[in-house]
């Protein structure tokens, strides 16, 4: 099908210097239970898209070479600015030329969808969010775990051909 990528993750992006859990989340857990432990290809902003790089143009690319997008939800995002051209690029590419499928994970409680762009509430209103909890950070490196079998779920696994 012409894919590099299995999905591409859009994440609030921490401009500050401590560490959050979305970027530990993002760096250490996904790479871990869905590229090592599952097979998949992740593409995340920040190890993937390299300094130099007009990162619009990258963004773009590595979109249309990646099977989903994987959106975390978290109030930062939604209230930012900065990653607002990378969350229009992935709902145009899912739902007007509809070659990329979404996956939205809910970080945190988001309370009323109100806030989020239209586009974002269609899609949430097909087919959900699937929500991490805080039980999962016990043992989040379980691909087993309740909240994995829900990402695996909306990400069947293709063969490539390498």
């Amino acid at each position: 099908d012409g894919k590099i990528y299995d999905a591409y993750v859009i994440y609030p992006k921490n401009h500050t210097n401590e560490a959050n859990f979305v970027e530990y989340f993002v760096y250490q857990i996904m790479p871990e239970i869905l590229e090592n432990k599952c097979g998949y290809k992740l593409c995340i902003y920040g190890r993937d898209i390299y300094p130099g790089e007009d990162a619009a143009s990258a963004i773009e690319k590595r979109m249309q070479k990646s099977r989903w997008l994987i959106i975390l939800l978290t109030q930062q995002l939604i209230d930012s600015k900065e990653e607002a051209y990378e969350q229009h690029l992935a709902l145009y590419n899912a739902l007007i030329q509809n070659d990329t499928k979404v996956i939205l994970l809910e970080m945190e409680t988001i309370g009323t969808y109100g806030k989020l762009q239209e586009s974002l509430r269609f899609i949430i209103k097909q087919q959900g969010t699937i929500k991490w909890k805080e039980e999962h950070t016990v043992h989040p490196q379980t691909p087993n775990s309740k909240f994995w079998k829900q990402v695996r779920y909306h990400m069947p696994l293709t063969r490539r051909s390498s």
